[in-house]
């Protein structure tokens, strides 16, 4: 099945979470972007059942598909493995967002509609209007933490740059190489923004309600969170002198090429804006 905007979904033992996941996500693109959507189910071999929950939901909704792995191999191969099918199945936008209920699909039309003039759209919980529901305290300064820390040792400007609820564009993946990002854990999500920021890439913010997971276990974990967060001066010096320049450059050629392509989307307002949400012919914005 080809469609210009696959959302995927990486699983692990996702069983209590998945089917309701799927359907709202579906519910809600057709509302958007009626006919020309794809939902991608990866799953590590979830030993709970969640692949063959998968298989008998893509049994069911023909825009929905599976790809099952032998094993977990972290959340860095499960995107690699995500971004390559929707590549060979005609995307140019993709979404990558959680199974847990965490991303809220009500927030996809908002994203698809930023997604129209930014190259990658972030669904930020510590812009103005995102929050965190259901954490408690010490939860919450930790992650806020993490994410200043973040943006302090990178040098930028995103407020949420761990988030994993995100619309990306082809052109970015192709120019970036995610198969050649170091990072492999939850580190490759800022990393994959940190490189489209280098590259010039335009890089969006939209508010966002994150809300813990309905059923199931976390797979972050303090520790996991520590050593990812200590992994990123090393990612800035990886991406100093040469490698920046050569980013830049390739960027710069990306962007030169002919405007990029837009979703059609559907009428009435589905922008948040109560205006039309069909595309106009908007000039591209470039982040500098």
């Amino acid at each position: 099945m080809g469609a210009r905007l696959w959302v995927f979904v990486p699983t692990y033992n996702e069983v209590g979470n998945l089917e309701k996941v799927v359907r709202a996500t579906a519910d809600a693109l057709e509302q958007v972007v009626p006919g020309d959507w794809g939902i991608l189910v990866v799953d590590d071999a979830s030993p709970d059942g969640t692949g063959e929950l998968a298989d008998r939901l893509a049994e069911e909704l023909p825009q929905v598909e599976v790809l099952h792995r032998a094993g977990k191999e972290g959340l860095g191969k499960a995107y690699l493995a995500g971004f390559s099918y929707g590549f060979e199945h005609g995307a140019e936008f993709v979404i990558v967002m959680d199974a847990d209920f965490s991303h809220d699909p009500d927030h996809l039309a908002a994203m698809i509609a930023a997604a129209q003039t930014s190259d990658l759209v972030l669904g930020s919980r510590y812009v103005e209007g995102g929050e965190i529901l259901d954490w408690p305290r010490l939860r919450r300064l930790l992650s806020r933490f993490g994410s200043v820390y973040a943006r302090a040792v990178l040098g930028v400007q995103i407020h949420d740059l761990t988030s994993g609820f995100r619309c990306v564009r082809r052109r970015v993946l192709e120019t970036i190489e995610p198969s050649t990002l170091e990072a492999q854990g939850y580190v490759f999500n800022i990393e994959l923004t940190y490189r489209a920021l280098l590259a010039g890439f335009t890089v969006t913010e939209i508010p966002i309600s994150f809300r813990d997971r309905e059923a199931g276990q976390s797979k972050m974990s303090l520790p996991i969170a520590f050593e990812a967060l200590m992994l990123l001066p090393r990612l800035r010096w990886q991406m100093s002198g040469r490698r920046r320049e050569q980013l830049r450059s390739a960027g710069s050629q990306a962007r030169s090429r002919p405007r990029f392509p837009r979703l059609n989307r559907r009428k009435n307002g589905t922008n948040g804006s109560g205006h039309d949400a069909v595309d106009q012919d908007l000039p591209e914005r470039r982040s500098a």
